[in-house]
């Protein structure tokens, strides 16, 4: 696991096709309390961290080093977590096999919690949405391209990964053709970096994402881009190069 990140997590990115038979697809986004924990305020999918309990074959309160796990064990414990969640925060229930791994987020320096994230794919099962209010405050189906405007026009807080997450479901045509893209493609990774003062969020391979650019202020340097560009709304997504 990369050094300094603190614990696990993990994040589902729940699918419906719109009942209106519009076409398309909604993920459901989750309105965290405004006055408590990391994305106060923000909407986000369902999800929270890894619990040692959530180890295959774990006993309930076990005392397991999060940090030490196999990448096998590293998935499964992130797998079973994302079920708990999901039905601890919205009470719908999820089996493990209805995931399918979409990304992976290792967090910035300067994130309160550095939990290496795992985002997975499921189509929503049915039954009623049951929130907890310590958890989420309120809950919405929506389509990509809707979130987004919303957040472009101010009314919706999205953090980064949600953001991207959401920017990368644009244009589809289905659950099933999202769930079958998925599990053709390589896991995305994203080991995120932050560009202080410029309201800028890089990944590999941008020409500014190390050390020595950042120091030297070398953002708008020529080269390869894979950012997000924060300064004002609508944020914008540049990867060439």
């Amino acid at each position: 696991m990369p050094a300094g990140v603190s614990g696990l997590a993990a994040t589902v990115v729940l699918l419906r096709e719109p009942p209106r038979g519009a076409g398309g697809v909604e993920v459901l986004l989750l309105e965290r309390p405004r006055d408590r924990g990391s994305f106060a305020g923000g909407w986000v999918f369902p999800g929270g961290a890894v619990d040692a309990e959530d180890l295959p074959g774990a006993a309930p309160g076990s005392a397991v080093a999060l940090l030490d796990l196999t990448p096998a064990d590293e998935e499964a414990a992130s797998r079973r977590a994302a079920v708990r969640e999901t039905r601890e925060e919205t009470g719908l229930l999820l089996r493990e096999a209805d995931l399918v791994t979409l990304s992976l987020w290792s967090p910035p320096a300067e994130a309160p919690k550095r939990l290496r994230t795992w985002f997975w794919l499921a189509a929503a099962p049915t039954g009623a949405i049951v929130l907890q209010p310590h958890e989420a405050v309120d809950h919405r189906w929506l389509t990509p391209d809707a979130a987004l405007a919303l957040h472009a026009a101010g009314e919706l807080r999205l953090f980064p990964p949600t953001w991207l997450t959401l920017h990368g479901l644009l244009g589809a045509a289905s659950v099933a053709e999202v769930l079958q893209g998925a599990r053709r493609s390589v896991r995305a990774e994203f080991a995120t970096r932050i560009v202080r003062g410029a309201d800028i969020t890089l990944w590999p391979p941008d020409v500014a994402y190390g050390d020595a650019a950042i120091d030297m202020g070398l953002v708008d340097a020529l080269g390869p881009r894979h950012r997000l560009e924060m300064r004002e709304l609508p944020w914008r997504y540049l990867r060439e190069g």
